[in-house]
Formats: structure tokens, C-alpha cells, sequence
């Protein structure tokens, strides 16, 4: 008799934020880069946007910023410095500023004392200002369905090494999502999905703890007319790809299924890719004028060091093809 095993979805949340999991005992920075590592100038354009944000709901008297899958908080604490850099032109939102981390793991030593750690997402309706979740709904886990020999959708059992098999065929609220945003049922034996609707529900609970504001979710991604044949399930470990095996040593992962968690957001939604928003923002990569060498030479360098990390940013094989899912609750604020 074989063994039971679970699916995807069961094995990687243990794998991930169980008892010894990847994210409840390691940084992440040490194993992948993700856009706040890259440069400073994410922060920057997120405080950018939050400036946005708070002139447009009219300079509140507290102004929110959570920041969903926070890490170790780096991108609040770029944000705050951005904020003290253009102070003058904030209308004093650092002063009213509240900044929030949601993560699992415990506050790291040396954050600045000013920010609010929690292991939960905001209660319902509390916030107003700006929600950020960059690189979180990947890491919500999802089962995966396969089509066995005769086109029937199934879930992918794995064990501990990684190794699957297929379970019973899919039925309910995994049947019915998939028939709606990714059918596999002309699509042949072998054909895969990861069953996203857990996302949707965690982004409709994150952008609907916004009262009045924005809710950002920012990941690698598809739509539906983009769809992987065979999903995206992949694992990170030290900064490499490597095999997704739910044995708490690696990150497990896949893309988002973004145009399914923006129909259950609150408000207002649009997608856009992280080029056309960053560049809204005024990330633009644009390298320094060449007479710069020859008159500063010291701020030459420095232009170009700039216009490096931004490309780094905008490159659309890269970091560049994040989407952005953007939910506005009570609030309109132009990104382009």
C-alpha cells in the first residue's frame, strides 16, 4: 500500500512557514534578489507613489504603509529615507507616517523602532494609505493539478524528497476555479496548473484591509491568454534555481495567476508591468550626459552606477516582467 501524501498546497506551507521552514528561520535576501535588493531606487519609487497616495486622499492625519512579506523590513526603512530625503515636498508624511511589516519571521535586531511588526495582515478596513506586497502572493501555497492519460485533471501528491504522484481527480472549489482560468481540458496528458484561487482570496483579504488607499501586489505573473502549458513550479536556494522540494532547505514558488486575483480585489483594479509602473514613477535608466565625464568626473560614475541598477530594474527578462496588480479603494492615482 503506498503512503499518504500530501499536495502541493499542504507540503509547502510546512515546507515554508511550518516549525524549522525556509521563511521562519532563514533571511530570504541570503537565497534571491528581489527588486528592493536590487536598488535603492525601488524604495524611492514607493515613496514616490506614497506621496501619491496621501496627496490624493488629502493628507490624512495617519498615513498607512504596510508592507506585506516584509522580510527583513528592508523596504520600509528605504522608504522612510526617501521620505527624509524630499521631506520638504511630503507635506510631513513622515511625521504622520505608520509603518507596518507582515512577516513571518520575528522582527530582525536593529529595525527601527518606529515600524509595527505582526505576523498578521491588517484587520478589515483599517487602513489608509498604502498597501505593498512585492514578491508575497507567489509564496502563498497552492495545490497543482496534472492531466493524467485520458485528460483527466488530477492532484499532484509529493513527498519529502520531491518526488509526485497523481491524486484524485479534481473536484470542488479547485474544479471550478481551474474551469474558469486555466481549463485543462483540451490540453493533453502532462498539461499542468497550480490552482491559484488561495491567492485570490489572500489578496482579497490584504487590499480589503484597505479603507482608503492603494493595495499593490507586485510578482511575477500571467493572464490567461498567457498561461504556462505546464506551470511554473520552481524552487530558489542561494541565489539559484534549482529543483522545488518541499524539505524546508529552499524556497518553493510559482507565478501568479494575476488576472484571477485582481477579480476579487475591492475597488478598482488594472495590471501593468513593472517598466510601465516604475517608470511612472521616474525610474527611467537613463544614462548620465557624456560631458558629465569630462566636468565631474566622481558624479559621472555615480550616474552611471545609478543607471545601472535602474536598467536592473526595468529589464524586462528580469526583474522588468513583474506585473503589477493595483487595487484603488476610495482613491485614484495615475501610474502612466
Amino acid at each position: 500500500m503506498l503512503p499518504q501524501l500530501p499536495g502541493w498546497r499542504s507540503a509547502t506551507a510546512t515546507a515554508l512557514y511550518g516549525p524549522g521552514g525556509f521563511y521562519t528561520r532563514q533571511a530570504p535576501a541570503a537565497h534571491f534578489r528581489t527588486s528592493v535588493h536590487a536598488s535603492g531606487h525601488f524604495a524611492h519609487a514607493v515613496a514616490r507613489l506614497l506621496l501619491r497616495v496621501d496627496a490624493a486622499l488629502g493628507h490624512p492625519p495617519r498615513l498607512d504603509l504596510v508592507d506585506v512579506g516584509a522580510g527583513a523590513g528592508e523596504l520600509l526603512t528605504g522608504v522612510a529615507a526617501a521620505l527624509r530625503e524630499h521631506e520638504a515636498a511630503g507635506a510631513g508624511a513622515l511625521a504622520r507616517l505608520r509603518s507596518t511589516a507582515v512577516e513571518h519571521r520575528p522582527r530582525p535586531e536593529g529595525l527601527d523602532p518606529a515600524v509595527h511588526w505582526s505576523a498578521r495582515l491588517p484587520d478589515p478596513a483599517t487602513v489608509t494609505g498604502l498597501l505593498f506586497a512585492n514578491e508575497w502572493l507567489d509564496n502563498v501555497p497552492v495545490d497543482v493539478a496534472e492531466n493524467d492519460r485520458t485528460g483527466t485533471a488530477r492532484l499532484v501528491l509529493v513527498a519529502p524528497d520531491g518526488s509526485e504522484r497523481h491524486g484524485p481527480p479534481v473536484t470542488g472549489a479547485d474544479a471550478r476555479w481551474l474551469e474558469r482560468w486555466w481549463p485543462l481540458d483540451q490540453a493533453g496528458e502532462g498539461a499542468r496548473a497550480e490552482i491559484g484561487h488561495p491567492r485570490d482570496a489572500a489578496w482579497a483579504r490584504a487590499a480589503g484591509s484597505v479603507r482608503r488607499g492603494l493595495a499593490v501586489a507586485v510578482d511575477y505573473g500571467h493572464t490567461r491568454t498567457t498561461r504556462p502549458p505546464f506551470g511554473t513550479l520552481a524552487g530558489y536556494r542561494e541565489g539559484r534555481g534549482c529543483l522545488p522540494v518541499p524539505d524546508g532547505s529552499r524556497d518553493v514558488t510559482s507565478h501568479v495567476a494575476l488576472d484571477a486575483a485582481a477579480a476579487s480585489a475591492p475597488g478598482t483594479t488594472r495590471l501593468l508591468g513593472q517598466r510601465a509602473a516604475l517608470g511612472a514613477l521616474g525610474v527611467t535608466g537613463r544614462r548620465p550626459d557624456l560631458t558629465l565625464a569630462s566636468s565631474d568626473p566622481a558624479a559621472y560614475v555615480r550616474g552611471l552606477s545609478a543607471a545601472g541598477e535602474a536598467a536592473e530594474l526595468l529589464d524586462a527578462g528580469g526583474l522588468g516582467g513583474f506585473g503589477w496588480l493595483v487595487s484603488q479603494i476610495d482613491c485614484t492615482v495615475g501610474l502612466g
